[in-house]
């Protein structure tokens, strides 16, 4: 028994919050037909109920019926309520036998009153204990309308058959507000409970909702931020290596100052990777711009940036852009056969432009079937900015990239996108 109660006592320990609510009601919910039958339908013996053969005999047939509702109502008292919270569908047929229990009650109290084996407190008690296990588990299956209405029913039927029964007068008007107050006892205490309990669940369930979307949303930051990162420097490693690999047949040395850079451009890929991971890494216009050029150039593309330097542009700005010229460069080394490249930035008191145009493009715009661009108006959307990407007239392709300054001069004291993340991060391990 000791062993046992243990057991019991690590059980509840382990149980979450909510879990011990649900619990607890329940275990309320089912306790409640035991302590009226074991009140108001023992209380009578004492002086309400004839001590002779027969009354007592009803007397004890209607308590031996009362304790069988109580037990048919604590096995109804699980599905009952998993079927108010919607999640499963109470079996019908689970009904019958506390239905036919309940008529049962009905008929033996009467025919209690019947042979006038009992008092008018006694009837009072027993016509209020009558319905109780019963109404219990239906009040949560039923609407509250249609609760009342069966309640009525309820309450007319008993009348009836204590009226056919031979009871008059105070003792019969009595029956009528006694049993309606049990019914509507049942309907303000257990409903509610159950509606309370709903309610912590499907908040406790919208809690869980909202943590899985934001660890979808990191998980799609992440890898838009990977494809953004290894992009170009995958592109770049296999350019040079393509070169490295002629010069090398060809018995020049500067093979080795290509593949020396190879290994500069992989170890600084390790690092970004790293970057990402902790959530910290953001893209700066200035180097971005700077990074474009010389890669294009090694390439053998000619490159020009051109317009203002936007230098002055907020953080967040000049983080979106420097991403589109990263993604931008990429395209141009990866799609088409290009020969020269324009990064044009203009920069206005509402807005700041970037255009990026390079010839030998295919036909198909590049970019678009991937994910490169997708990313891109994920991050220029969160500026309520806007990006353009195809053809242009002279056989070029051209990307566009514009910023409304004026939401983002409101904004610029807010933490960088990156520093959201790492917090959102933060509070995902917290609720881990």
């Amino acid at each position: 028994m000791l062993k046992r109660a243990r057991g019991w006592r690590r059980d509840w320990q382990e149980r979450g919050k909510l879990e011990r609510i649900d619990l607890y009601s329940r275990f309320t919910i089912s306790s409640i037909p035991w302590l009226f039958a074991l009140s108001w339908q023992l209380a009578p013996f004492k002086d309400d109920i004839r001590h002779e053969p027969l009354p007592l005999a009803l007397g004890a047939a209607l308590l031996l019926v009362s304790l069988t509702q109580c037990l048919l109502s604590n096995r109804n008292v699980r599905p009952s309520y998993e079927h108010y919270l919607g999640v499963s569908v109470f079996p019908t047929r689970r009904m019958l036998a506390p239905l036919a229990l309940l008529l049962l009650g009905v008929v033996l109290l009467a025919t209690l009153a019947g042979v006038d084996g009992i008092g008018s407190p006694g009837l009072l008690l027993m016509s209020l204990n009558a319905p109780m296990p019963f109404v219990i588990t239906r009040v949560l299956l039923i609407p509250v309308r249609t609760f009342v209405i069966e309640s009525l029913l309820l309450t007319a039927l008993t009348t009836g058959a204590l009226a056919a029964a031979g009871v008059r007068g105070g003792p019969l008007a009595g029956v009528v507000p006694t049993t309606l107050f049990g019914c509507v006892l049942v309907l303000i205490s257990v409903r509610p409970s159950a509606w309370s309990l709903s309610v912590m669940w499907q908040a406790e369930e919208a809690r869980d909702i909202q943590a899985r979307l934001a660890v979808a949303e990191e998980r799609l930051r992440f890898g838009r931020d990977m494809h953004d990162v290894m992009g170009r420097n995958l592109a770049v490693i296999a350019l040079k290596s393509e070169l490295a690999v002629e010069l090398a047949q060809r018995g020049r040395p500067e093979a080795v100052d290509q593949m020396v850079e190879v290994q500069r451009i992989a170890r600084a890929s390790q690092q970004e990777v790293r970057d990402v991971v902790r959530g910290y890494r953001k893209a700066d216009l200035t180097t971005e711009l700077a990074g474009a050029k010389g890669v294009l150039q090694a390439a053998g593309i000619e490159c020009a940036v051109t317009g203002d330097d936007g230098a002055g542009l907020p953080a967040p700005v000049q983080s979106a852009l420097g991403w589109v010229v990263r993604e931008a460069a990429t395209n141009v080394l990866r799609h088409g056969d290009p020969r020269s490249c324009t990064v044009r930035l203009h920069v206005s008191a509402d807005a700041v432009v970037l255009n990026v145009e390079n010839d030998g493009a295919p036909a198909a715009a590049p970019g678009e079937s991937g994910s490169g661009l997708a990313g891109l108006r994920e991050r220029l959307g969160a500026l309520d900015g806007a990006l353009d990407a195809g053809p242009a007239e002279g056989g070029l392709f051209r990307l566009s990239a514009r910023i409304p300054l004026a939401r983002t001069a409101e904004s610029a004291g807010t933490p960088h996108a990156a520093a959201r993340d790492v917090s959102r991060m933060a509070l995902l391990e917290e609720r881990r």
